[in-house]
């Protein structure tokens, strides 16, 4: 709930799932949710749009409060996963129903959480080519 979002609003409920049954449902419509068979627990990350002082900004707001999670969970020595359900308006429509979400509440993402399986050691994603200064080219020349 500390992540930043537009006008400091804040428009994202979280609902906490624990039951089984509701993951099934997920896993049965939701080709990248496999994990969430040995998942314990799972996070709905939603937006609301009345809560909204800047429209259109309430899935980025969601977005950083879904990455702070996967941060804390990391830091805390747990495995996460952002299982993506907007901008899918299948998805999001399924979410709907199974959470029984009121009309002005969007389903933005699902974490999972848990104890990982295995372990990936530190990957180095960095990628220096990936940075530009002053512009596009490398060194913002021409």
């Amino acid at each position: 709930m500390y992540a930043p979002s537009a006008g400091n609003e804040q428009p994202w409920h979280f609902i906490v799932v624990d039951d089984k049954k509701l993951f099934g449902r997920i896993m049965a419509y939701h080709p990248y949710a496999s994990m969430l068979d040995t998942a314990p627990v799972a996070i709905l990350v939603c937006g609301d749009i009345r809560l909204e002082r800047f429209p259109g900004n309430w899935m980025l707001d969601c977005a950083a409060a879904t990455q702070n999670m996967l941060l804390a969970a990391h830091a805390e020595g747990l495995g996460a996963v952002w299982v993506g359900v907007f901008p899918n308006a299948e998805w999001m429509a399924a979410m709907r129903e199974v959470f029984s979400l009121p009309v002005t509440v969007q389903a933005f993402s699902l974490v999972a959480l848990g104890f990982t399986e295995e372990s990936r050691g530190d990957a180095n994603r960095f990628r220096p080519e990936r940075i530009h200064r002053n512009g596009w080219n490398p060194g913002g020349k021409g």
